[in-house]
């Protein structure tokens, strides 16, 4: 009987095992683990691209990117008719003639494009980098702006 309850525990420990790897794999999605093998360039979401809060104002589309680690000349912003892309370049920060002894961060390359839910104003288009969150504030074209109507009594 003995044997069987070893058995039945060394199964439920490797069920426990598969879960908590699994855990990891889920929780480290978005990490760009390309990084590690070598490869260089990154475009999905799970492999390195930033992460993304695009909100609409009313007046404006506010859109909210992750970039830690990376400078203004790091990144670069299109806009073409409703399409916004973002990409950028992180390199490689090791001084050369260094020795590296853990690499976590590694160089990166992404580019994220999304359409936009409405026309906007290309002129009147701002974008700011503070603290590692690329802000990017596209005003909405006049035709696509919200009206108020006044309801008048006959």
């Amino acid at each position: 009987m003995l044997h069987r309850t070893t058995d039945f525990d060394r199964a439920f420990a490797m069920m426990d095992e598969l879960r908590r790897r699994l855990d990891w794999v889920f929780e480290e999605a978005d990490a760009p683990r390309a990084s590690l093998r070598g490869d260089f360039d990154q475009t999905s979401r799970y492999a390195g691209g930033p992460r993304v809060y695009l909100f609409d104002t009313g007046s404006a589309l506010v859109v909210k990117a992750d970039v830690p680690g990376l400078t203004e000349k790091d990144v670069q912003i299109s806009l073409n008719q409703d399409v916004l892309t973002v990409s950028g370049e992180r390199k490689s920060d090791a001084p050369e003639g260094y020795l590296v002894h853990r690499k976590e961060r590694g160089a990166v390359r992404f580019s994220r494009s999304f359409t936009l839910p409405s026309k906007v104003d290309p002129e009147k288009t701002t974008a700011v980098l503070k603290n590692g969150v690329l802000t990017l504030t596209l005003n909405k074209a006049a035709e696509a702006q919200p009206r108020q109507i006044a309801v008048t009594a006959r």
